[in-house]
């Protein structure tokens, strides 16, 4: 039979030794989400250039189609006064 300090001794390591392991696994799952996360960052900051990349394209459209707009109008204007 073991002395009871031997025993106590025996489980206080076996103890240490999961609580350890479940360390261990909690840091590889928060270091695993924290590079997901710099991934999502480095996801957005593309989409955000990417968008704003569109969006300063986009203004001569808007251009155009005033421009025709108004030469529609002046072209209707024309007609209705010629005829």
């Amino acid at each position: 039979m073991t002395p009871p300090e031997l025993t106590v001794a025996h489980e206080l390591a076996e103890i240490r030794r999961t609580v350890e392991v479940g360390f261990t696994r909690v840091d590889g799952q928060l270091a695993l989400l924290v590079q997901r996360g710099e991934q999502t960052d480095k996801m957005l900051d593309d989409h955000e250039q990417r968008l704003d990349a569109l969006e300063r394209s986009r203004w001569p459209v808007q251009a155009v189609t005033a421009l025709t707009a108004v030469g529609a109008l002046g072209l209707a204007v024309w007609q209705a006064l010629g005829r």
